[in-house]
């Protein structure tokens, strides 16, 4: 099985997240590592880890494509007992990724769970391909047995915050914009919104999200086109 990487704030975890990569980079791309130190400042233990496919990229040397999401279902499994094993983990738990991670994380939470999991944190979900709007990706969202939460950059090309607020997304899901953000989070050079104040307030997010579904169900996906 792959390493766990943990990041953690000075102060004891308030809560528990495994934050898995997207398809073309690994736990240690610039993304992955701030939003761990961002979380790791909301109270998160925040654990990190390569699917297997990108464990074998970093021994050979090869890229190969990534293989079918639903494929590392498993191995998110593994990584999620391995990590509620560990001192690390504290409080509740959430199971989260970046784009492919996100997806595959949702489909985990698809399953029956260890009660310590609390709910699924998506950032940047990969509603459809890019280019590809009728091609979309809800099964996870509609069957994760937890409150999803999704955090959707309002430029994302593979789904924008407004496209997905007009898909009709479960109620158990909660839809929150990135200011201008990309798939990356990042805005464009003439906005107000910066990368480093967006991923701060998806960490913030996240924060929140974790103590919500002990307070019962997911809100309603958010409507952007209200003020």
């Amino acid at each position: 099985m792959t390493d766990l990487v943990w990041t953690a704030g000075s102060e004891p975890p308030r809560f528990t997240i495994l934050l898995a990569h997207g398809a073309g980079a690994g736990h240690d791309s610039a993304f992955m590592q701030r939003m761990a130190e961002a979380l790791a400042a909301e109270g998160a233990a925040v654990c990190r880890f390569d699917f297997p496919y990108m464990a074998e990229r970093r021994t050979t040397g090869r890229r190969r494509p990534p293989p079918k999401a639903e494929t590392l279902v498993d191995a998110y499994a593994a990584v999620l007992e391995a990590a509620l094993a560990r001192p690390e983990a504290a409080g509740p738990v959430l199971v989260a990724g970046k784009s492919m991670g996100g997806r595959v994380a949702a489909m985990l939470a698809g399953r029956p769970l260890d009660p310590r999991v609390v709910g699924v944190a998506c950032l940047g979900y990969p509603f459809h391909p890019p280019g590809q709007p009728d091609a979309l990706r809800l099964a996870p969202l509609r069957e994760a047995r937890l409150p999803v939460l999704v955090l959707q950059g309002e430029r994302d090309e593979f789904g924008t915050y407004a496209e997905a607020g007009a898909i009709g997304l479960p109620a158990a899901v909660r839809l929150v914009a990135v200011e201008d953000g990309s798939h990356d989070f990042g805005p464009r050079g003439q906005s107000p919104a910066t990368l480093k104040g967006n991923i701060r307030a998806a960490a913030a997010e996240i924060a929140a999200f974790a103590g919500a579904p002990s307070h019962g169900p997911a809100a309603k996906a958010e409507d952007p086109t209200e003020p």
